[in-house]
């Protein structure tokens, strides 16, 4: 009988209810609304089972999963996002408001952690901090020993001028890579560099910059870190100096670069400092040339 092959009992089967055992097939036609008025969820899911999920074609008690699958993978990825950024490197988060920071207050060093120690005047660099010679020899007589814990004074001259009269402790550099030798020295909080030539219009402020341009690039991942964040032009250079503190220099003399007696020297140096700087070009272009 049709009754028993449709509805014989199975262990996923709800209890057949008693209206369903009462009904007769083999007499009078049952109508399908009626038989399906009778039926248990599980017998019509047996009975109308389908293939695909996403046909449409399922009973009314069907359920679909998809928004709740959507909404975990959501959260999965929101856990793996935050995993990855507890990972990172802390950096400076506002790159944007530290470069502001140091526009709008021209008296704080370059890595906008306080205020200039020297006072300071507009020199022929407007870009740079200048000093008088006074102020250097405040410096050379201790005056601010109570603010600043080390001093450098750089002399960009060549080595002839240098060996004919210079500011006492100063050091004599006027080749780049000798300037890089102080990003490899172990540097001191509050300490301060002084850079100077003859009349620190052109080798003193571009030893200066050239300084300033590889710290940051030294320190480009910490940004505005610097290893020297506090560094000065000595206005009008060795001679406006020697002209005010002879007494300070050592020798007490003055022989500038363009002496009679030293042609020669200055072409040799000349030619030295420019071909580093062409040597520097070249690297440069390759490198870029590379990317």
């Amino acid at each position: 009988m049709l009754s028993r092959r449709l509805f014989d009992t199975c262990d996923d089967f709800d209890v057949i209810p008693a209206s369903i055992s009462s009904l007769s097939f083999d007499s009078t036609p049952v109508k399908a609304d009626d038989l399906m008025s009778v039926m248990t969820p599980n017998i019509k899911r047996s009975l109308f089972r389908v293939d695909d999920e996403d046909s449409g074609l399922g009973m009314d008690d069907h359920i679909t999963c998809t928004p709740s699958l959507k909404k975990s993978a959501k959260r999965q990825r929101e856990e793996d996002d935050n995993i990855t950024c507890s990972k990172r490197p802390k950096v400076c988060t506002d790159i944007k408001a530290v470069v502001t920071k140091l526009e709008e207050n021209e008296d704080l060093i370059a890595d906008g952690s306080r205020l200039y120690t020297l006072p300071t005047v507009t020199g022929k660099h407007t870009d740079l901090k200048s000093i008088t010679p006074q102020t250097l020899t405040d410096v050379l007589n201790g005056g601010y020993d109570d603010v600043i814990s080390d001093y450098k004074i750089i002399d960009c001259r060549y080595p002839y001028e240098f060996e004919g009269g210079h500011i006492r402790g100063a050091e004599n550099m006027y080749l780049h890579e000798t300037i890089l030798t102080l990003l490899r020295q172990p540097t001191k909080d509050r300490q301060i560099i002084i850079f100077h030539c003859e009349f620190s219009s052109e080798r003193g402020p571009k030893m200066l910059r050239f300084l300033r341009s590889k710290d940051r690039e030294l320190n480009k991942e910490n940004y505005p870190s610097l290893n020297f964040p506090e560094i000065y032009l000595l206005d009008n250079g060795y001679k406006a100096f020697f002209n005010e503190e002879a007494d300070l220099c050592d020798p007490v003399s003055y022989r500038p670069m363009l002496h009679s007696d030293h042609s020669e020297d200055l072409r040799h140096f000349r030619v030295k400092s420019k071909s580093w700087t062409a040597g520097e070009k070249r690297r440069y272009v390759k490198r870029s040339m590379r990317f």
